[in-house]
């Protein structure tokens, strides 16, 4: 009962369209696409990679802007609030971009559903964990059915649909899977793992021989080999030193178990980091200053012009992104710089304005204070258009002299020198 609500909270009354058919693409690909993908999230590699990309791109703010007359304006609004504070009553905003960027990693496609009031007003965003999803076509409308693990089905208008896609070549709409390219990599983690656990079992098995100098019987053979591990091979034979008479000869077993060495698990575990664009120092976060920059501009920073083209564009009708409306992801990766980085910063920038004092505030971790958002500047800045008042004291439109005269060249009569009757008159 409980899915069924929360299926309702998400789609609400919404009626599915009956009648559709099958989309076809340009080339042929089925309109079909399941998200289990070899249960690679349940990897332990993988997951710690992935991991580490959603919770950073999860620091990601997301604004409500609007572009005019030169300026860029903040809009605080109800979308604001949805997208910085609580996308839908499920979820923070953190968690919201967590889980669309680690399925956009998982499956490279990450879809959100835009939930509208009856006014087109957006009260809500979800993203969707599906099982699978096909598309369909309705009344020459692109439509997408997705398929729960619920048994549940709902078709919705792609015009409602956040899509993100990762490793989009040939398939003329969705993201390529992971399977064929990661597999080889993942079974040889795999494989990895399962030689060790087999190493350390056999490795614990059998530990000698007992050689008796007679023929037993079975029933007596068993019970001298007991009697013999639970005198010496106990944890309570805290002696160690063992005692046997004659009767038996005791031959220790070596069980070295062959297990890859650190080299080769380094080479198996850097596949799996070079493919998803990470290292292991950001794996764990004991990254320098420059190791951050470009984790950020290669992975980080293409994440956040995505989400951002394609919220701008399904959030948004065309006559309000007419009116400058975008929904931008940025992040002060400034916060991510060393201390003597931020010195420096504000050591040579703060003088000419550029930073206030909040932002100052800010890049150090320190709380705002009251009238922190003005910006000081040094006297040793001068506007270059004052350049020649704040140097002669003359006015800045005012030409400079360039003969003996006061008159700009001319002569008491006031025409130029060298003609006229005062020039003759000499």
């Amino acid at each position: 009962m409980q899915l069924r609500n929360m299926f309702n909270a998400v789609f609400g009354k919404k009626q599915p369209p009956t009648n559709v058919t099958q989309y076809r693409f340009l080339n042929d690909f089925s309109p079909f696409f399941s998200s289990v993908n070899g249960n690679y999230y349940d990897n332990d590699v993988v997951r710690t990679c992935i991991d580490a990309i959603a919770r950073n791109a999860a620091k990601l703010k997301p604004k409500h802007i609007r572009r005019a007359n030169g300026q860029v304006l903040q809009v605080p609004d109800g979308l604001q609030w949805l997208l910085e504070v609580r996308p839908n009553p499920y979820m923070s905003s953190y968690d919201f971009i967590y889980k669309v960027v680690s399925q956009l990693y998982t499956n490279n496609n990450s879809f959100v559903y835009i939930q509208t009031d009856a006014i087109g007003k957006i009260t809500g965003l979800y993203p969707l964990s599906y099982s699978s999803i096909e598309f369909v076509e309705y009344e020459g409308e692109l439509y997408c059915r997705f398929y729960f693990l619920t048994g549940f089905r709902m078709t919705v208008p792609y015009t409602d649909l956040i899509h993100l896609r990762r490793h989009f070549n040939s398939d003329d709409i969705f993201g390529e899977s992971n399977q064929r390219p990661f597999k080889p990599t993942l079974s040889l983690i795999q494989t990895v793992n399962e030689g060790i656990i087999n190493a350390i079992k056999s490795s614990a098995r059998l530990r000698g021989f007992l050689k008796f100098t007679q023929t037993l019987r079975p029933e007596d053979l068993k019970a001298q080999r007991d009697r013999f591990v639970a005198d010496y091979l106990s944890i309570n034979n805290d002696g160690g030193i063992g005692a046997i008479d004659a009767k038996a000869d005791f031959t220790p077993v070596e069980m070295n178990g062959k297990m890859v060495d650190d080299k080769q698990m380094a080479v198996i575990r850097d596949n799996a980091y070079r493919y998803f664009g990470v290292n292991e120092n950001i794996i764990k976060a004991d990254y320098t200053e420059d190791q951050w920059n470009a984790f950020y501009e290669s992975v980080l920073e293409p994440i956040a012009i995505q989400l951002s083209l394609e919220f701008t564009e399904k959030c948004f009708t065309d006559r309000e992104k007419g009116f400058g409306n975008e929904i931008i992801f940025e992040a002060n990766r400034l916060q991510y710089a060393s201390n003597q980085t931020k010195c420096n910063l504000v050591q040579y920038l703060m003088p000419m304005g550029i930073f206030s004092v909040n932002d100052v505030l800010e890049m150090f971790n320190m709380p705002p204070v009251e009238d922190g958002d003005r910006r000081i500047f040094s006297l040793n800045y001068v506007n270059a258009r004052l350049a020649d008042m704040y140097q002669t004291g003359a006015p800045a439109d005012q030409k400079p002299n360039t003969g003996g005269n006061t008159d700009g060249g001319k002569t008491a009569e006031g025409n130029p020198a060298g003609g006229g009757a005062g020039a003759s008159a000499g």
